[in-house]
């Protein structure tokens, strides 16, 4: 025998000896745990269900879209917004999820500021309708908010009328105050 033929059938042995070594029942077994050990597991360890894990990954998406339609609010309504609170579930891993949010909006008029309500209902209702999904709630809490945005527009443009009222008014006084004075002053000169 050549040493390469020697050396190639050592080779081959090992390899046999090795193959016939291995359970194919431990392979298996050690694949399949070290499978389950990747995915979920519930509180207590042990693996989840599919049915289970579908649940999760549902429980996952819900929290995700919540805190997003919260966090929209927040952003655009700024100083009107108050903290969100949450509603939670808990998952079967043992962690709480938000199934449910709210953020309190400050959507009442400024009392006796016609101008500054225009601006705070413009930015309540932008803040309402920020989410990409706004619920039921929010498109109330906006039609609120474009409700007393109109009256404080037709409170700004009666100040603006009153106003304009006002000056045509010290306007014409004024005019006739002066052709007053005038005509006085003319009568005197003819007088004199």
């Amino acid at each position: 025998m050549s040493p390469r033929v020697e050396q190639a059938g050592k080779s081959r042995a090992l390899e046999e000896d090795t193959a016939s070594t291995e359970d194919p029942k431990t392979t298996s077994t050690s694949e399949e745990s070290s499978s389950a050990e990747a995915g979920p597991k519930r509180a207590d360890g042990t693996p989840m269900a599919p049915e289970e894990i579908q649940l999760l990954d549902q429980l996952k998406q819900t929290d995700r879209e919540v805190r997003q339609h919260e966090m929209a609010h927040q952003t655009v309504g700024g100083a009107y917004t108050g903290g969100a609170s949450y509603e939670y579930e808990v998952g079967p891993d043992g962690k709480r999820y938000a199934v449910a949010g709210e953020v309190p909006i400050d959507y009442g008029p400024v009392p006796n500021d016609p101008q500054a309500t225009i601006e705070k209902m413009q930015t309540v209702i932008a803040a309402a309708m920020a989410p990409a999904d706004p619920s039921p709630k929010d498109h109330q809490v906006a039609a609120q908010a474009r409700q007393y945005l109109l009256e404080a527009k037709l409170e700004a443009s009666m100040q603006r009328s009153e106003m304009e009222q006002a000056r045509s008014d010290g306007a014409a006084v004024t005019a006739s105050a002066d052709e007053s004075a005038a005509n006085a002053q003319s009568s005197e000169e003819q007088a004199a």
